[in-house]
């Protein structure tokens, strides 16, 4: 009577005993008293119980491993490389993988050194910086050639970090900080020999058109006066008298002017009336006398050029030899 249930109990256990799952992306190694029998892949599996079990699981997915590596370049300066190697088990190849290698990351890890080590000390540090896809191309090549014997696939493998001493770093950014500040500086040089080359073009232009505005205001400025002498000519004034009162004209205008501007700095003598009707009288004493004086001039150039003509008609013909002519022969 109670034999059944013992027997339902065992017949339970050997039946959850015989039944496995394998996970996605996984690989599960049987062995049968000690003895390799298969893979199994993900899925619902059975083994006889107490006769093979699971000697392992070998994950199916890409892997990670990162190897930092301390060495010295070409210019002895000591750098610490960040490589990270990024590899799976070839589904083919799950036996050689569980059972060729027990520590498959100190295998990587041992060739990422070997070639690191061998490579950088060709380079100088800069070089380092410009061909570390050279160095992770010379790595994932290393290593795909030792690991695929063993069941690992490389996939890839890059140069993530690259560490030089505290010191050098410091001096490589003095030196680009330097760099940057020669270019600034010439940058700022251009920019400000720019400024002056046309702030000149702008002040000779200004000068340019302010002169030809003082011409053109000197060329209105004598038109206007023309036109005075002759409307001062109409009415019976003379040429003399009427540049003189123009000018006294003018002068009684200077003084207005001064006298609206509060701020000006002219000073215009002498400013009575008196000494305005002096200035007329004198300016015009003035024209007289020099036109005197030029038609004084006239006269005499005209005599000596009378004389001259004189005394060139009253010379003796000469002869070759600087004598006179004999006029009996």
């Amino acid at each position: 009577m109670f034999g059944y249930p013992i027997i339902i109990f065992i017949i339970i256990v050997i039946t959850v005993a015989s039944v496995f799952t394998v996970k996605q992306q996984t690989a599960a190694i049987i062995e049968r008293f000690g003895k390799f029998t298969s893979t199994r892949q993900s899925g619902l599996h059975f083994k006889i119980p107490l006769v093979d079990r699971i000697a392992g699981r070998l994950s199916l997915k890409i892997q990670q491993l990162d190897v930092i590596v301390e060495t010295k370049t070409k210019d002895d300066v000591f750098v610490k490389l960040k490589v990270s190697v990024q590899f799976k088990v070839i589904r083919e190849k799950v036996y050689d993988a569980f059972y060729k290698l027990d520590y498959p990351h100190d295998q990587i890890t041992s060739y990422v050194f070997d070639v690191v080590r061998a490579e950088v000390p060709k380079m100088k540090l800069d070089d380092v910086f410009e061909r570390k896809d050279d160095i992770a191309i010379a790595v994932k090549s290393e290593l795909n050639e030792a690991m695929m014997d063993y069941g690992y696939d490389i996939i890839k493998t890059l140069v993530t970090d690259i560490d030089p001493d505290e010191q050098v770093k410091e001096a490589m950014n003095r030196i680009n900080a330097s760099e940057r500040e020669k270019i600034a500086a010439q940058y700022e040089g251009d920019a400000q020999r720019i400024l002056i080359v046309e702030k000149a073009k702008a002040e000779a232009e200004s000068k340019r058109l302010q002169g030809q505005g003082i011409a053109d205001q000197r060329r209105e400025i004598a038109r206007g006066l023309e036109e005075s002498v002759d409307v001062l000519n109409n009415v019976g004034i003379n040429s003399q008298e009427a540049s003189a009162l123009i000018v006294v004209t003018q002068h009684y205008d200077t003084l207005q002017s001064i006298g609206e501007h509060t701020g000006s700095n002219l000073i215009l003598l002498p400013n009575s009336p008196q000494a305005g009707s002096d200035m007329l009288n004198n300016m015009i004493a003035s024209f007289s006398a020099s036109n005197q004086i030029g038609e004084a001039m006239k006269k005499q150039n005209a005599a000596k050029g009378i004389v001259n003509k004189k005394s060139s008609s009253n010379r003796t013909p000469k002869n070759d030899n600087n004598e006179p002519y004999n006029s009996d022969i």
